[in-house]
């Protein structure tokens, strides 16, 4: 059976999500080592939490310059965390993540 390309952006949505509010990789290159995804997926992934509800925000820092800090979701919207720590082993499954 042939995954749509929805299921996956969805699932991979749901999995980065999940790895930010789990402390996993609260960055782009701590995504990028956890997933094996280049740069510019994990950023336009971050970028595409909003559209499924997930307020994720950048945390800077105190006395640090640029982008020294991490990524935090502060709300889930609809989406269920529970569900995602349940079937975690077929989302990575579905994406080809280790």
């Amino acid at each position: 059976m042939e995954i749509s390309k929805t299921r996956t952006s969805f699932y991979r949505r749901l999995y980065v999500a999940w790895l930010i509010d789990n402390g996993t990789a609260c960055s782009v290159p701590a995504l990028m080592d956890a997933t094996g995804m280049p740069r510019r997926t994990a950023q336009d992934t971050l970028a595409a939490l909003t559209d499924l509800d997930i307020d994720c925000v950048f945390v800077q820092q105190a006395g640090e310059r640029n982008n020294a800090g991490h990524y935090a979701i502060r709300d889930w919207g609809a989406i269920n965390p529970q569900w995602i720590a349940a079937n975690l082993a077929q989302i990575k499954t579905t994406l080809g993540y280790p």
